[in-house]
């Protein structure tokens, strides 16, 4: 037993919504659509260089202004869903990707092709910080991770065909055929949303507001540890993915498509181990998956450390197979932590999603760069491992010293009072 965790009032709680797989079909689609878009074009990237006249670098700004329109999406479009309602909002949010999507199809200029891609993200992400809201909406805390680890599991395949996808696309009928399946996709999208999604927001007070709701919540230990544990988590991604690259065709000396190969093995591990997570998850306290994926995560990292120190993974094998111990454990943390972050205050899920969103992906943007810069000016692995053990170390740190530990079964009710409590004595 989890504990008494009672439906939440004025939801849709109905369990034919909440067991339905078109609702978890639409969590998905929702989810997807923003980060699918991003990678879909991102094989065109040298051709629109070529067909613009511009340098690549130019054309590298259709992907880092799309991750900046996710960033901003995420901290707008999650309060806007408390206050307005999931439903709305999010239909809003995809009206507006594809009316952006008609406009990068008819773009003239690379200046206007990412300005629209901008508007795309900035409307598309919208699905990603609602989906984990709706989940709380639907869901008691204790399968809150399971669900996002579900949801999280089926986008991942999606993901990794994606950039095929836009190759093919590209080679067979050029980079604008990615656009046209992008806006059609995202249109078709939206219509199904409109049809076949209730609205599942709680009851809220009048009074409730986002800068109200964000004080509260930043007032919470709870949240602010789950909060940092899981962007901290997400950091680790973000730092391998941008030094990767690096390590392996210039310091290993192999090329860009063996990276590729290699660096799915790490996608493929973040799927297992969400779907890990969806097993074990029903047996098995919020918490106590998170300490799991922590344990695990330190122990992978500090592994890879070793490595680096004593030469073994200057090859591939070596650095990518235990980075998939990481990426394994990263799941469980990340899918449980995020699900303890917007369960702490549930009427304004949106906002703590959008809180944890938007640190996410702008940190994110920043550890990205800095992870290239230590794969790309160094001659070992061992600048990257160190970073890469350092986020770990600092992200079991958050679980340790900052959430409070909550040694006895008890009520989502009761859990509120206590950090209404706490948060009155500071």
């Amino acid at each position: 037993m989890h504990g008494v965790m009672g439906k939440p009032p004025g939801a849709a709680t109905d369990n034919n919504i909440a067991t339905s797989k078109v609702m978890l079909l639409m969590l998905v689609v929702m989810t997807g659509v923003a980060p699918i878009s991003l990678y879909m074009l991102v094989p065109a990237l040298p051709v629109l260089a070529t067909t613009f006249g511009r340098d690549i670098s130019v054309a590298q700004m259709t992907v880092s202004l799309y991750m900046v329109g996710i960033a901003l999406s995420q901290l707008i479009m999650g309060p806007l869903s408390d206050k307005f309602g999931r439903r709305p909002v999010l239909l809003a949010g995809l009206g507006l990707m594809v009316a952006a999507g008609i406009g990068s199809v008819y773009a003239e200029s690379l200046p206007q092709l990412i300005a629209a891609r901008f508007l795309q993200a900035l409307g598309g992400a919208s699905g990603m910080v609602i989906s984990r809201a709706i989940i709380r909406d639907l869901y008691p805390r204790e399968r809150v991770g399971a669900m996002i680890s579900l949801v999280v599991a089926a986008l991942m395949i999606a993901q990794m065909v994606s950039p095929l996808t836009g190759g093919l696309l590209e080679t067979a009928f050029g980079w604008r055929a990615i656009l046209y399946l992008i806006t059609a996709a995202s249109l078709a999208i939206t219509i199904f949303i409109a049809l076949a999604l209730p609205e599942t927001r709680r009851d809220r007070a009048e009074s409730s507001s986002f800068r109200g709701d964000l004080g509260k919540l930043m007032r919470s230990r709870a949240f602010v540890g789950y909060m940092l544990c899981q962007v901290l988590a997400s950091q680790i991604i973000f730092a391998f993915a941008g030094g990767g690259p690096y390590i392996v065709v210039m310091q290993m000396g192999r090329t860009s498509a063996e990276y590729g190969a290699w660096f799915a093995t790490t996608g493929f591990a973040y799927l297992v181990g969400n779907l890990l997570c969806v097993r074990f998850a029903p047996r098995h306290s919020l918490e106590r998956l998170i300490w799991f994926g922590l344990a695990l995560q330190v122990g992978g990292s500090l592994l890879n450390l070793v490595w680096s120190f004593t030469g073994v993974n200057q090859a591939p094998l070596w650095l990518f197979g235990t980075q998939m111990i990481v990426m394994v454990a990263n799941a469980f943390v990340m899918a449980n932590s995020a699900a303890g972050a917007i369960s702490i205050r549930p009427e304004a899920a949106g906002t703590a999603s959008g809180a944890m969103g938007f640190l996410q992906q702008g940190i994110g943007s920043l550890i990205s760069q800095f992870g290239a810069y230590l794969g790309g000016h160094t001659t070992t692995t061992l600048p990257l491992t160190a970073a890469i053990s350092a986020i770990s170390l600092a992200c079991a740190c958050t679980m340790i010293f900052v959430v409070p530990r909550r040694n006895v079964v008890v009520s989502e009710r009761l859990i509120e009072q206590a950090e209404e409590e706490e948060s009155g004595m500071m």
